[in-house]
């Protein structure tokens, strides 16, 4: 009978106290993009919220370099005593498929929670004739293999999100390469490139300007942000297309799940603050607060997903 006290005693000291007496100092959050970009931005406008409620400073610490992967390796590496987040994009379940990684993101990594949805943006240079999802498919169809679109680059959402329209249209376009959602912008801009495939906060300002024509966002309903651009899969009436620019936050697997679930819940009422809500509104993001649950759905679905589409594509990095 001993015993058994003795085992619930060391259950409750090992899994009960976490919760209560954390944080005792502040948490780091790794950014494995450096300062300035959207992964950046959009964990700073949690900082002072998060920092709030937990009573002890969120670090934000950016580890740039390899396309996310340098930062994503050393959270994965960290000790998960609660005190070392990674707060990344969608990015976490492409990279592993086309590069040599160094972790696993199921094996070592714990889902917190989704913190916002990104969509990808396709849009035309105004000069081009092409005003809809349809009229793209339609010059496509025409002329295969002439048609360009600008990604920020390999390998990247938006990159997947064209080899996945062409997928799902049985079109052949011309994949423009950038190095950066600036660049590619400014050349659709310019017209040398008619179409461009980036992320809402890299070119909202361009199209109220009028220096983009948007013809749709690729994720699964309107953004809130830009409610006058419709889906493509409302466009082009093809309800399997998707593609979700999501930000999240993950703990290194074995971290205590009282933490976790904290900080679940911690991140969950900071994005329905009103002031944090429109400041991601702002950027292009539609706030989620998932459940760790909801979060390890997406990834696993999106592994399972875009390995399918890499594969049937033959995308291949440098």
């Amino acid at each position: 009978m001993n015993r058994l006290i003795f085992a619930l005693l060391a259950l409750f000291l090992a899994f009960g106290a976490p919760a209560q007496d954390w944080p005792t100092k502040p948490v780091r959050f790794i950014v494995p993009y450096p300062p300035g970009g959207g992964t950046d931005i959009i964990a700073r406008i949690l900082q002072n919220p998060l920092s709030e409620a937990l009573g002890h400073q969120v670090v934000i610490e950016n580890r740039g370099g390899a396309g996310g992967m340098i930062g994503t390796e050393a959270a994965a590496k960290s000790a998960p005593d609660g005190y070392t987040f990674l707060f990344t994009l969608s990015s976490h379940t492409i990279n592993p498929l086309l590069y040599k990684a160094n972790f696993d993101v199921e094996r070592d990594f714990a889902p917190v929670s989704l913190v916002v949805s990104v969509p990808q943006l396709i849009a035309a240079y105004p000069g081009a004739k092409i005003h809809s999802m349809w009229d793209v498919v339609s010059l496509a169809r025409a002329e295969p293999g002439r048609l360009q679109f600008a990604s920020v680059g390999n390998g990247t959402p938006s990159h997947i999100a064209g080899e996945l329209l062409m997928l799902r249209t049985d079109i052949d376009l011309v994949h423009v390469p950038y190095k950066g959602g600036g660049p590619a912008v400014a050349d659709t801009m310019g017209g040398q490139v008619p179409l461009v495939i980036v992320t809402l906060p890299a070119a909202i300002a361009q199209v109220r300007a009028g220096r983009l024509r948007p013809l749709a966002v690729t994720t699964s309903r309107r953004n809130p942000g830009a409610p006058d651009i419709p889906t493509v899969a409302e466009a082009l009436k093809m309800p399997d297309y998707e593609v979700d620019s999501w930000y999240a936050v993950f703990a290194p697997t074995k971290t205590p799940a009282p933490i976790v679930e904290r900080m679940q819940h911690e991140i969950a009422l900071a994005v329905k603050r009103p002031e944090v809500r429109e400041k991601l509104l702002e950027q292009g993001g539609d706030p989620v607060g998932s459940t760790p649950a909801q979060l390890d759905k997406v990834v696993k679905g999106e592994l399972r997903k875009w390995g399918e589409v890499i594969r049937q594509a033959h995308i291949k990095v440098d």
